[in-house]
Protein backbone atom coordinates (compact mmCIF):
# COMPACT_ATOMS: atom_id res chain seq x y z
CA UNK A 1 0.00 0.00 0.00
CA UNK A 2 0.92 3.52 -0.68
CA UNK A 3 0.20 6.38 0.74
CA UNK A 4 0.75 9.27 -1.71
CA UNK A 5 0.32 8.26 -5.13
CA UNK A 6 2.88 8.63 -7.58
CA UNK A 7 0.72 8.35 -10.70
CA UNK A 8 -0.79 11.65 -10.12
CA UNK A 9 1.19 14.37 -11.61
CA UNK A 10 1.06 11.81 -15.15
CA UNK A 11 -2.37 11.69 -14.54
CA UNK A 12 -2.65 15.41 -14.50
CA UNK A 13 0.00 15.93 -17.15
CA UNK A 14 -1.82 13.53 -19.85
CA UNK A 15 -5.30 15.70 -19.01
CA UNK A 16 -3.36 19.16 -19.29
CA UNK A 17 -2.35 17.46 -22.80
CA UNK A 18 -6.02 16.77 -23.79
CA UNK A 19 -7.95 19.76 -22.89
CA UNK A 20 -4.96 21.95 -24.68
CA UNK A 21 -6.16 20.13 -27.90
CA UNK A 22 -9.59 20.22 -26.43
CA UNK A 23 -9.63 24.14 -26.07
CA UNK A 24 -8.24 24.24 -29.50
CA UNK A 25 -11.09 22.78 -31.32
CA UNK A 26 -13.87 24.70 -28.88
CA UNK A 27 -11.90 28.19 -29.82
CA UNK A 28 -11.93 27.04 -33.37
CA UNK A 29 -15.77 26.51 -33.19
CA UNK A 30 -16.09 30.02 -30.99
CA UNK A 31 -13.90 31.52 -33.64
CA UNK A 32 -16.33 30.91 -36.64
CA UNK A 33 -19.20 29.54 -35.14
CA UNK A 34 -19.79 26.52 -37.23
CA UNK A 35 -17.99 22.89 -36.34
CA UNK A 36 -14.31 23.21 -37.85
CA UNK A 37 -13.05 20.78 -40.47
CA UNK A 38 -10.27 18.00 -40.40
CA UNK A 39 -8.34 20.29 -42.00
CA UNK A 40 -8.75 23.53 -40.44
CA UNK A 41 -7.69 22.01 -37.06
CA UNK A 42 -4.68 20.10 -37.80
CA UNK A 43 -3.28 22.81 -39.73
CA UNK A 44 -3.62 24.70 -36.10
CA UNK A 45 -2.57 21.53 -34.17
CA UNK A 46 0.50 21.37 -35.95
CA UNK A 47 1.95 24.32 -34.72
CA UNK A 48 0.11 24.02 -31.39
CA UNK A 49 1.74 20.76 -30.46
CA UNK A 50 4.65 22.65 -29.93
CA UNK A 51 3.18 25.18 -28.10
CA UNK A 52 1.88 22.52 -25.81
CA UNK A 53 4.89 21.13 -24.74
CA UNK A 54 6.47 24.44 -23.66
CA UNK A 55 3.11 25.36 -21.89
CA UNK A 56 3.37 21.86 -19.71
CA UNK A 57 7.12 23.23 -18.99
CA UNK A 58 5.30 26.65 -17.75
CA UNK A 59 2.65 24.63 -15.44
CA UNK A 60 5.34 22.97 -14.02
CA UNK A 61 7.01 26.22 -13.03
CA UNK A 62 4.01 27.51 -11.81
CA UNK A 63 4.06 24.17 -9.71
CA UNK A 64 0.74 22.69 -11.15
CA UNK A 65 2.70 19.12 -10.92
CA UNK A 66 3.75 19.09 -7.45
CA UNK A 67 2.96 16.27 -5.43
CA UNK A 68 1.08 18.48 -2.95
CA UNK A 69 -0.80 20.71 -6.09
CA UNK A 70 -4.31 19.69 -4.28
CA UNK A 71 -3.25 22.15 -1.38
CA UNK A 72 -2.95 24.90 -4.04
CA UNK A 73 -7.40 24.09 -4.58
CA UNK A 74 -7.69 27.68 -3.02
CA UNK A 75 -5.05 28.96 -5.19
CA UNK A 76 -5.93 27.38 -8.18
CA UNK A 77 -8.00 30.08 -10.19
CA UNK A 78 -5.49 32.44 -9.95
CA UNK A 79 -2.62 29.63 -10.57
CA UNK A 80 -3.80 28.13 -13.40
CA UNK A 81 -5.31 32.15 -14.84
CA UNK A 82 -1.63 33.40 -14.52
CA UNK A 83 0.21 30.24 -16.21
CA UNK A 84 -2.76 30.26 -19.24
CA UNK A 85 -2.01 34.36 -19.63
CA UNK A 86 2.21 33.47 -19.86
CA UNK A 87 1.18 30.42 -22.18
CA UNK A 88 -0.72 32.53 -24.65
CA UNK A 89 2.06 35.79 -24.79
CA UNK A 90 4.88 32.80 -25.05
CA UNK A 91 2.05 31.88 -28.22
CA UNK A 92 2.21 35.55 -29.55
CA UNK A 93 5.81 35.99 -29.92
CA UNK A 94 5.47 32.40 -31.18
CA UNK A 95 3.56 33.36 -34.00
CA UNK A 96 5.24 36.81 -34.44
CA UNK A 97 8.17 35.40 -35.18
CA UNK A 98 7.38 31.99 -37.20
CA UNK A 99 4.06 33.89 -39.19
CA UNK A 100 4.27 30.83 -42.03
CA UNK A 101 1.10 28.77 -40.50
CA UNK A 102 -1.88 30.81 -42.01
CA UNK A 103 -3.10 31.55 -38.52
CA UNK A 104 -4.32 35.04 -37.51
CA UNK A 105 -3.32 34.28 -33.79
CA UNK A 106 -4.88 37.71 -32.27
CA UNK A 107 -8.56 37.03 -31.74
CA UNK A 108 -7.66 33.31 -31.83
CA UNK A 109 -5.51 33.28 -28.84
CA UNK A 110 -7.59 35.48 -26.96
CA UNK A 111 -11.11 32.95 -27.49
CA UNK A 112 -8.34 30.49 -26.78
CA UNK A 113 -7.15 32.08 -23.04
CA UNK A 114 -10.79 31.27 -22.11
CA UNK A 115 -11.98 28.14 -23.26
CA UNK A 116 -8.45 26.78 -21.83
CA UNK A 117 -8.84 28.07 -18.60
CA UNK A 118 -12.41 26.71 -18.12
CA UNK A 119 -11.93 23.14 -19.09
CA UNK A 120 -8.40 23.24 -17.09
CA UNK A 121 -10.03 24.30 -14.08
CA UNK A 122 -13.22 22.31 -14.42
CA UNK A 123 -10.47 18.94 -14.96
CA UNK A 124 -8.53 19.65 -12.13
CA UNK A 125 -11.67 20.12 -9.94
CA UNK A 126 -12.58 17.40 -10.95
CA UNK A 127 -9.49 15.33 -10.30
CA UNK A 128 -8.72 16.85 -7.25
CA UNK A 129 -12.47 15.41 -6.17
CA UNK A 130 -11.93 12.07 -7.44
CA UNK A 131 -7.80 12.46 -5.35
CA UNK A 132 -10.19 13.01 -1.98
CA UNK A 133 -10.40 9.44 -0.41
CA UNK A 134 -13.93 8.16 0.43
CA UNK A 135 -12.98 5.42 2.31
CA UNK A 136 -10.68 6.28 5.16
CA UNK A 137 -8.63 3.31 6.49
CA UNK A 138 -8.28 3.68 10.06
CA UNK A 139 -3.91 3.37 10.94
CA UNK A 140 -2.04 3.25 13.77
CA UNK A 141 1.57 5.17 13.87
CA UNK A 142 3.90 3.69 15.74
CA UNK A 143 7.45 4.86 16.23
CA UNK A 144 9.06 8.54 17.91
CA UNK A 145 10.23 12.04 17.56
CA UNK A 146 9.28 15.23 15.64
CA UNK A 147 8.39 13.89 12.63
CA UNK A 148 5.63 11.52 13.65
CA UNK A 149 3.14 14.59 14.99
CA UNK A 150 4.13 16.20 11.46
CA UNK A 151 3.12 13.27 9.64
CA UNK A 152 -0.49 12.76 11.95
CA UNK A 153 -0.77 16.18 11.34
CA UNK A 154 -0.56 16.15 6.93
CA UNK A 155 -2.27 12.67 6.78
CA UNK A 156 -5.62 13.89 8.65
CA UNK A 157 -5.68 17.16 8.04
CA UNK A 158 -5.51 15.98 4.12
CA UNK A 159 -8.28 14.56 2.14
CA UNK A 160 -5.83 13.23 -0.58
CA UNK A 161 -4.80 10.02 1.49
CA UNK A 162 -6.86 6.85 1.74
CA UNK A 163 -6.21 6.76 5.40
CA UNK A 164 -6.67 8.24 8.64
CA UNK A 165 -4.18 7.76 11.91
CA UNK A 166 -6.56 6.95 14.66
CA UNK A 167 -3.45 6.01 17.55
CA UNK A 168 -0.22 6.71 17.65
CA UNK A 169 2.63 4.57 20.24
CA UNK A 170 5.63 6.45 20.94
CA UNK A 171 8.00 3.92 21.22
CA UNK A 172 10.30 5.77 23.28
CA UNK A 173 7.77 6.14 26.02
CA UNK A 174 5.92 2.73 26.50
CA UNK A 175 7.36 0.32 28.53
CA UNK A 176 9.23 -2.61 26.31
CA UNK A 177 7.95 -5.01 28.07
CA UNK A 178 4.23 -3.62 27.66
CA UNK A 179 4.57 -2.34 24.14
CA UNK A 180 3.29 -5.37 22.71
CA UNK A 181 0.39 -5.72 24.72
CA UNK A 182 -0.23 -2.11 23.72
CA UNK A 183 -0.35 -1.90 19.99
CA UNK A 184 -2.35 -4.92 19.54
CA UNK A 185 -4.89 -3.71 21.78
CA UNK A 186 -4.83 -0.51 19.90
CA UNK A 187 -5.36 -2.59 16.76
CA UNK A 188 -8.08 -4.71 18.37
CA UNK A 189 -9.82 -1.92 19.77
CA UNK A 190 -9.78 0.55 16.94
CA UNK A 191 -10.12 -1.69 14.03
CA UNK A 192 -6.80 -0.70 12.49
CA UNK A 193 -6.24 -1.64 8.88
CA UNK A 194 -3.17 0.03 8.45
CA UNK A 195 0.11 -0.14 10.25
CA UNK A 196 2.64 2.49 10.00
CA UNK A 197 5.77 1.78 11.90
CA UNK A 198 9.70 2.90 12.04
CA UNK A 199 10.87 -0.94 11.04
CA UNK A 200 14.42 0.21 12.22
CA UNK A 201 13.57 1.72 15.84
CA UNK A 202 15.44 -1.02 18.46
CA UNK A 203 12.70 -1.37 20.25
CA UNK A 204 9.68 -2.09 17.32
CA UNK A 205 12.37 -4.99 15.74
CA UNK A 206 11.48 -8.00 18.09
CA UNK A 207 7.97 -6.99 17.04
CA UNK A 208 8.24 -7.62 13.20
CA UNK A 209 8.04 -11.25 12.97
CA UNK A 210 4.85 -10.85 14.84
CA UNK A 211 3.72 -8.02 12.99
CA UNK A 212 4.33 -9.84 9.43
CA UNK A 213 2.49 -12.91 10.50
CA UNK A 214 -0.58 -11.10 11.44
CA UNK A 215 -0.59 -9.03 8.36
CA UNK A 216 -0.71 -12.80 6.28
CA UNK A 217 -3.57 -14.08 8.72
CA UNK A 218 -5.64 -10.86 8.58
CA UNK A 219 -6.25 -10.04 4.97
CA UNK A 220 -7.54 -6.55 5.97
CA UNK A 221 -4.08 -5.33 7.74
CA UNK A 222 -1.71 -3.50 6.07
CA UNK A 223 1.84 -2.66 7.47
CA UNK A 224 3.86 0.12 5.86
CA UNK A 225 7.24 1.57 6.50
CA UNK A 226 7.48 4.69 8.76
CA UNK A 227 10.68 6.25 6.99
CA UNK A 228 9.67 5.65 3.73
CA UNK A 229 6.18 6.80 4.12
CA UNK A 230 7.29 9.78 5.35
CA UNK A 231 9.63 10.32 2.59
CA UNK A 232 6.88 9.70 -0.02
CA UNK A 233 4.84 12.14 1.49
CA UNK A 234 7.23 15.54 2.46
CA UNK A 235 9.93 14.25 -0.71
CA UNK A 236 12.67 14.38 1.98
CA UNK A 237 14.01 11.87 4.59
CA UNK A 238 14.04 11.69 8.26
CA UNK A 239 17.35 12.39 9.95
CA UNK A 240 15.63 10.53 13.26
CA UNK A 241 14.92 7.26 11.60
CA UNK A 242 18.31 7.13 9.54
CA UNK A 243 20.50 4.60 10.31
CA UNK A 244 23.48 2.87 8.73
CA UNK A 245 21.71 0.59 7.11
CA UNK A 246 19.85 2.83 5.03
CA UNK A 247 22.68 4.82 4.20
CA UNK A 248 24.13 1.54 2.83
CA UNK A 249 21.43 0.46 1.26
CA UNK A 250 20.19 4.02 -0.53
CA UNK A 251 23.68 6.02 -0.72
CA UNK A 252 27.25 4.22 -0.40
CA UNK A 253 25.98 1.48 -2.99
CA UNK A 254 23.95 3.64 -5.36
CA UNK A 255 26.02 4.25 -8.63
CA UNK A 256 24.01 5.54 -11.75
CA UNK A 257 26.55 5.42 -14.23
CA UNK A 258 24.04 5.94 -17.44
CA UNK A 259 22.60 8.96 -15.48
CA UNK A 260 25.90 10.36 -14.54
CA UNK A 261 26.89 10.38 -17.94
CA UNK A 262 24.07 12.18 -19.51
CA UNK A 263 24.48 14.33 -16.32
CA UNK A 264 28.34 15.74 -16.88
CA UNK A 265 27.46 15.51 -20.97
CA UNK A 266 24.13 18.28 -20.36
CA UNK A 267 26.76 20.14 -17.51
CA UNK A 268 29.58 20.35 -20.22
CA UNK A 269 27.08 21.53 -23.31
CA UNK A 270 24.64 24.19 -21.49
CA UNK A 271 27.54 25.40 -19.13
CA UNK A 272 29.69 25.96 -22.46
CA UNK A 273 26.71 27.64 -24.23
CA UNK A 274 25.39 29.52 -21.07
CA UNK A 275 29.21 30.47 -20.68
CA UNK A 276 29.72 31.84 -23.58
CA UNK A 277 26.32 33.88 -23.82
CA UNK A 278 26.97 35.70 -20.90
CA UNK A 279 30.15 37.11 -22.03
CA UNK A 280 27.87 39.54 -23.65
CA UNK A 281 26.86 40.89 -20.19
CA UNK A 282 30.17 40.55 -18.87
CA UNK A 283 31.14 44.44 -19.83
CA UNK A 284 27.78 46.08 -18.33
CA UNK A 285 28.84 44.36 -14.75
CA UNK A 286 32.11 45.46 -14.94
CA UNK A 287 31.16 48.57 -15.65
CA UNK A 288 28.20 48.74 -13.10
CA UNK A 289 30.73 47.22 -10.24
CA UNK A 290 33.18 49.70 -10.73
CA UNK A 291 31.26 52.47 -11.36
CA UNK A 292 29.25 52.26 -7.75
CA UNK A 293 32.60 51.95 -5.48
CA UNK A 294 36.04 51.40 -7.89
CA UNK A 295 36.40 48.32 -6.03
CA UNK A 296 37.16 44.37 -7.16
CA UNK A 297 35.08 42.77 -10.24
CA UNK A 298 35.16 39.08 -9.04
CA UNK A 299 35.33 36.79 -5.68
CA UNK A 300 36.77 33.66 -5.14
CA UNK A 301 35.67 31.43 -1.71
CA UNK A 302 36.94 27.87 -0.96
CA UNK A 303 33.82 25.64 -1.06
CA UNK A 304 33.58 21.42 -0.34
CA UNK A 305 33.15 19.52 -3.15
CA UNK A 306 32.90 15.86 -4.13
CA UNK A 307 34.87 13.74 -1.43
CA UNK A 308 35.42 16.37 0.72
CA UNK A 309 38.31 18.07 -2.05
CA UNK A 310 38.01 21.89 -1.51
CA UNK A 311 36.96 23.80 -4.65
CA UNK A 312 37.70 27.69 -5.44
CA UNK A 313 33.78 29.23 -7.15
CA UNK A 314 34.08 32.50 -8.80
CA UNK A 315 31.13 34.99 -8.16
CA UNK A 316 30.74 38.62 -9.22
CA UNK A 317 31.61 41.13 -5.91
CA UNK A 318 28.21 42.21 -4.68
CA UNK A 319 29.26 43.45 -0.95
CA UNK A 320 31.27 46.34 -0.33
CA UNK A 321 35.49 45.00 -0.10
CA UNK A 322 36.73 41.71 -0.65
CA UNK A 323 33.70 39.02 0.64
CA UNK A 324 36.03 35.93 1.12
CA UNK A 325 33.10 33.99 2.38
CA UNK A 326 35.02 34.57 6.12
CA UNK A 327 32.15 35.18 8.61
CA UNK A 328 33.98 37.37 10.76
CA UNK A 329 34.88 39.64 7.94
CA UNK A 330 31.13 39.45 6.23
CA UNK A 331 30.18 40.97 9.49
CA UNK A 332 31.83 44.70 8.21
CA UNK A 333 30.43 44.23 5.23
CA UNK A 334 26.98 45.00 3.50
CA UNK A 335 25.12 44.81 -0.40
CA UNK A 336 25.78 47.20 -2.61
CA UNK A 337 23.26 48.52 -4.63
CA UNK A 338 24.51 46.99 -7.92
CA UNK A 339 25.01 43.68 -5.56
CA UNK A 340 21.12 43.28 -4.56
CA UNK A 341 20.21 43.15 -8.33
CA UNK A 342 22.94 40.75 -9.34
CA UNK A 343 21.45 38.89 -6.26
CA UNK A 344 18.02 39.02 -6.82
CA UNK A 345 18.26 37.28 -10.67
CA UNK A 346 21.63 34.99 -9.41
CA UNK A 347 23.30 37.24 -12.06
CA UNK A 348 26.31 36.96 -9.32
CA UNK A 349 26.44 33.41 -10.27
CA UNK A 350 27.05 33.56 -13.73
CA UNK A 351 31.04 32.84 -13.71
CA UNK A 352 30.37 29.65 -11.86
CA UNK A 353 29.08 28.42 -15.01
CA UNK A 354 32.98 27.76 -15.46
CA UNK A 355 33.29 26.20 -12.52
CA UNK A 356 30.37 23.03 -14.17
CA UNK A 357 32.07 23.58 -17.54
CA UNK A 358 35.57 22.43 -15.72
CA UNK A 359 33.48 19.59 -13.30
CA UNK A 360 33.83 21.00 -9.75
CA UNK A 361 30.28 21.77 -9.74
CA UNK A 362 27.36 20.53 -11.49
CA UNK A 363 24.02 22.61 -12.28
CA UNK A 364 22.03 20.52 -9.72
CA UNK A 365 23.14 18.88 -6.78
CA UNK A 366 23.89 19.77 -2.93
CA UNK A 367 25.07 23.35 -2.58
CA UNK A 368 28.35 23.84 -0.86
CA UNK A 369 29.25 25.16 2.09
CA UNK A 370 32.27 26.86 3.29
CA UNK A 371 35.21 24.27 5.10
CA UNK A 372 34.48 26.04 8.70
CA UNK A 373 30.96 25.17 8.90
CA UNK A 374 31.32 21.99 7.24
CA UNK A 375 33.40 20.90 10.31
CA UNK A 376 31.19 22.31 12.54
CA UNK A 377 27.92 20.45 10.63
CA UNK A 378 30.15 17.38 10.81
CA UNK A 379 30.69 17.25 14.48
CA UNK A 380 26.71 18.51 14.82
CA UNK A 381 24.66 17.24 12.34
CA UNK A 382 24.29 13.35 12.15
CA UNK A 383 25.60 11.58 8.32
CA UNK A 384 26.15 15.36 7.45
CA UNK A 385 29.17 14.42 5.61
CA UNK A 386 27.10 12.10 3.24
CA UNK A 387 26.02 14.86 1.16
CA UNK A 388 29.47 14.95 -0.34
CA UNK A 389 29.58 11.78 -2.06
CA UNK A 390 28.20 13.64 -5.70
CA UNK A 391 28.87 16.45 -6.84
CA UNK A 392 27.85 19.88 -5.28
CA UNK A 393 25.46 21.95 -7.71
CA UNK A 394 24.36 25.50 -8.68
CA UNK A 395 21.09 24.45 -7.27
CA UNK A 396 19.43 21.81 -5.37
CA UNK A 397 16.70 20.04 -4.21
CA UNK A 398 16.71 21.71 -0.73
CA UNK A 399 17.06 24.92 -2.11
CA UNK A 400 13.62 24.88 -4.29
CA UNK A 401 12.11 23.45 -1.55
CA UNK A 402 13.20 24.45 1.92
CA UNK A 403 11.91 27.68 3.17
CA UNK A 404 14.60 28.79 5.33
CA UNK A 405 18.27 28.24 4.29
CA UNK A 406 21.52 28.51 6.48
CA UNK A 407 22.96 31.12 4.89
CA UNK A 408 27.01 31.79 5.66
CA UNK A 409 26.62 31.61 9.89
CA UNK A 410 25.79 28.37 11.71
CA UNK A 411 22.36 27.13 11.65
CA UNK A 412 22.27 24.05 13.23
CA UNK A 413 18.49 23.51 12.50
CA UNK A 414 17.84 24.70 9.14
CA UNK A 415 21.02 22.43 8.13
CA UNK A 416 19.45 19.44 9.41
CA UNK A 417 15.94 19.89 7.60
CA UNK A 418 18.36 21.01 4.17
CA UNK A 419 20.02 17.36 5.03
CA UNK A 420 16.72 15.94 4.53
CA UNK A 421 16.27 17.09 1.20
CA UNK A 422 19.95 16.34 0.40
CA UNK A 423 19.62 13.26 1.76
CA UNK A 424 15.93 12.51 -0.80
CA UNK A 425 17.95 13.77 -4.13
CA UNK A 426 20.97 11.68 -2.92
CA UNK A 427 18.50 8.86 -3.27
CA UNK A 428 15.56 9.91 -5.98
CA UNK A 429 18.17 11.45 -8.49
CA UNK A 430 17.15 11.46 -12.06
CA UNK A 431 17.23 13.15 -15.15
CA UNK A 432 13.59 14.03 -14.75
CA UNK A 433 14.30 15.31 -11.04
CA UNK A 434 17.20 17.58 -12.30
CA UNK A 435 14.64 19.35 -14.89
CA UNK A 436 12.37 19.82 -12.23
CA UNK A 437 14.77 21.13 -10.03
CA UNK A 438 15.76 23.30 -13.11
CA UNK A 439 12.28 24.35 -13.39
CA UNK A 440 11.83 25.28 -10.35
CA UNK A 441 14.71 27.53 -10.08
CA UNK A 442 13.69 29.29 -12.51
CA UNK A 443 10.21 30.21 -11.19
CA UNK A 444 12.49 31.26 -8.02
CA UNK A 445 14.72 33.25 -9.84
CA UNK A 446 12.00 34.97 -12.20
CA UNK A 447 9.44 35.50 -8.63
CA UNK A 448 12.69 36.53 -6.52
CA UNK A 449 11.71 33.98 -3.92
CA UNK A 450 14.45 32.02 -3.00
CA UNK A 451 16.75 32.79 -0.34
Amino acid sequence: MTVASKKEPVVLLLGDLLFFASALWLTLFFRHFETPSIDAFYNHLTPFSFLFIVWILVFAIAGLYAKQTTILKRKLTEVILRAQIANVGIAAIFFFFIPYFGITPKTTLFIYLFTSFVLIYIWRVFLFSGLRSKRKNGALLIGSGDEVDELIAEVNRNGRYPLRFVAAVDVDTVDPLLLEKEIFGIIEREKVSVVVVDTQHVNVEPLLPILYDLSLLQVRLNVIDLGRTYEDIFDRVPLSFLRHTWLLENVSASPKPVYDFIKRSMDIVVSLIGGVLSLVFYPFIFAAIKIEDGGKIFISQERVGRNNKIVKIVKFRTMSGSDSGDKVLRSNLVVTRVGKILRDFRIDELPQLWNVLFGDLSFVGPRPELPALVETYNERVPYYNVRHVIKPGLTGWAQVRHEKHPHHGTDVDATKEKLSYDLHYLKRRSFLLDIYIALQTIKIVLTKSGK
